[in-house]
């Protein structure tokens, strides 16, 4: 859906030939974003962090999928959320970023750490998702960064051990899924490009 796919398209036939990646992708969604167990991370919690990362991947089909699921839940977090997004990738326009040691350093890329320090949006975010955009920045543009202060700095905004890894998931699943959206994206893209024909008889069911 978030890759615009149109049923028996050459691309959707072409994706019907992993039926097993296909399983354990919209398995992992479903872990994710309709969990039986919400105690250790909300629903809105999950809703704005994926919208968050799909704005910094620039993914506009997934920030708007993922903002429906937020103001689903909490509607009230949209606009500080989006606005939060916008700010980070004004900050750091690109990446990845973070700093090698030993002989991988000339390999360092430097690049500015997100934090939320205006009092509005804090105030309406709480402190766990204040904590948890920060982190998912982190985990996004500044993997090699990520340090056990990062993780007790999680817990002291009351996220449990538990949540972290439920949000530590959660990101590297946005990672997956939307690199998978934005190759099948150019996929499709190549195809009409080669064929330009392909689309409108594919819509005439030819």
């Amino acid at each position: 859906m978030l890759a615009g796919i149109d049923p028996d398209s050459a691309i959707d036939r072409l994706r019907a030939r992993r039926p097993e990646s296909r399983r354990h992708a919209q398995g992992s969604y479903d872990a994710l974003f309709a969990p039986a167990d919400t105690a250790h991370a909300s629903l809105a919690e999950r809703a704005a962090v994926a919208t968050f990362v799909a704005a910094l991947h620039r993914q506009d089909s997934a920030v708007a999928y993922y903002q429906a699921l937020l103001a689903r839940e909490d509607e009230r977090l949209v606009s500080t959320v989006l606005n939060l997004a916008d700010l980070a990738g004004r900050l750091a326009p690109h990446g990845p970023y973070g700093d090698f040691v030993g002989e991988n350093v000339p390999e360092s890329v430097p690049g500015p750490r997100f934090a939320v320090t205006d009092l509005a949006s804090t105030y309406i975010l709480g402190d766990r998702l204040t904590a948890a955009l920060e982190h998912a920045h982190l985990l996004t543009l500044h993997p090699r960064d990520a340090a056990p202060a990062d993780l007790e700095r999680l817990e002291d905004a009351g996220w449990s051990a538990t949540g972290i890894v439920t949000l530590s998931q959660l990101v590297a699943f946005l990672a997956f899924q939307l690199r998978v959206v934005a190759g099948l994206r150019a996929l499709q893209d190549a195809r009409a490009a080669l064929d330009p024909a392909a689309s409108i008889r594919e819509g005439a069911g030819q």
